[in-house]
């Protein structure tokens, strides 16, 4: 038989069906597409939470209609807080029954076993929820087992009896038998970090009228994560948990991939500029940055800023600059790219400041018969996109210069 064919809604269907179904504020967005694009106006903001295996990832964006283009409003954020960090605890949990000793050289002796162990946790792992009851069984691998014995001269039995640990229990079919309780446990430091990293996000003006949060990634499959991000902001937004909630992120890479022009703003995550020699200022620079050079007075070091951290770069945002070679005949000009978290920089020596990568700008190809005296490299930086552009051209000459940019190697 085949199946019925699906129906599409109105925005007015949308909207009254949204208005019936308000008591539940968490659902799969594939069922509601045509709602949720029926209350979507321009002007409103959103949250994606990004949570995979190692990392959580936060972005804020504004819907500009009718195109449907985005801007960022806040610079991305995240942290350390995947799915690893339960592994982590449950690791952790395991130290404390048969000692971190064991732990660590049954890793060295048993590799493969302890692939097998992990791999038994990540299923029960997936079976967490709020509202279990039954104990979760995690098959402990039979080398395990044996290992154990050999190392301690007694049973794995013997040593969960003996532990402080009394919500894991020891299952007469070579199991770990953990309560409902415990397995939650294993989950609560991780997600309690993402929590915190939310509400942090959330006391950014930028982010104070956020319609919908957006949680998406393999991580945000655990009922356990869905509940306390439902619980912390279900009053502040509408909570969206799509269908296939860990290809959700390749479904956007792709839909990006045939429309990269579609986020037209984005905030720079860090301050990027160039270190260069300015004319010394008394009273204004520190001695000790004082070069004299052929009897001119200069300051080294100086912190040339492209873009601040935090300012919203369009797309396609030219940065010009004009560079001169230290010689007529040099050939390539070699320029270190420096970032910071702040803003508020001077000298690429203050703290913060890091060497992120190089321009390269190779001259070989626009020197002609005659050199003027002094060359200027006219070199154009575009922002805003997913990486950094650049651009060059001899002014003299007037011809391209090969320009390499390099932030692979930092």
């Amino acid at each position: 038989m085949a199946p019925p064919p699906r129906v599409r809604l109105s925005r007015v269907q949308a909207k009254e069906h949204i208005r019936r179904n308000r008591q539940s504020r968490t659902f799969l967005v594939e069922n509601v597409i045509g709602e949720i694009w029926s209350e979507l106006e321009e002007g409103d903001k959103y949250v994606v939470v990004d949570s995979g295996g190692g990392t959580v990832d936060l972005t804020v964006h504004q819907i500009r209609l009718p195109e449907g283009h985005l801007k960022e409003l806040y610079k991305a954020t995240g942290g350390p807080y995947g799915s690893l960090g339960v592994d982590y605890e449950f690791e952790k949990l395991l130290c404390k029954i048969f000692g971190e000793d064991f732990i660590e050289q049954f890793k060295i002796k048993r590799p493969a076993a302890w692939v097998d162990l992990m791999i038994a946790f990540e299923s029960r792992k997936r079976a967490a929820a709020p509202d279990r009851t039954n104990p979760l069984n995690i098959t402990l691998p039979f080398s395990f087992i044996d290992y154990y014995k050999k190392f301690r001269g007694h049973s794995v039995e013997h040593a969960l009896r003996k532990s402080n640990v009394d919500f894991v229990k020891w299952s007469s079919q070579g199991m770990l038998r953990m309560s409902p309780d415990a397995m939650n446990a294993l989950f609560k430091p991780t997600i309690d970090s993402i929590i915190e990293h939310l509400r942090d996000l959330f006391q950014k003006p930028e982010v104070s009228t956020v319609k919908f949060l957006f949680l998406v990634g393999g991580f945000a499959e655990a009922p356990l994560l869905q509940q306390a991000v439902q619980a912390a902001f279900g009053d502040k937004c509408r909570i969206i948990i799509p269908q296939d909630v860990g290809l959700t992120i390749l479904k956007g890479a792709v839909l990006f991939g045939l429309d990269p022009a579609v986020i037209k703003v984005r905030r720079s995550p860090l301050t990027y500029g160039v270190g260069v020699l300015n004319r010394y200022v008394e009273g204004k620079h520190p001695p000790e940055k004082l070069l004299v050079k052929d009897g001119t007075r200069w300051c080294t070091d100086v912190f040339d800023k492209f873009i601040s951290a935090d300012q919203s770069v369009a797309l396609g945002e030219l940065v010009k600059r004009s560079y001169t070679p230290a010689k007529p005949s040099q050939l390539v000009i070699v320029i270190n790219i420096y970032s910071s978290e702040h803003d508020d920089v001077s000298f690429i020596t203050d703290p913060g400041v890091k060497k992120c990568g190089t321009l390269r700008l190779d001259l070989t190809g626009t020197s002609g018969t005659a050199v003027p005296a002094r060359r200027e490299i006219q070199t154009l930086m575009q922002f805003g996109d997913t990486e950094i552009k650049a651009t060059a051209i001899d002014i003299a000459t007037s011809k391209s210069v090969k320009v390499g940019i390099d932030f692979l190697n930092y």
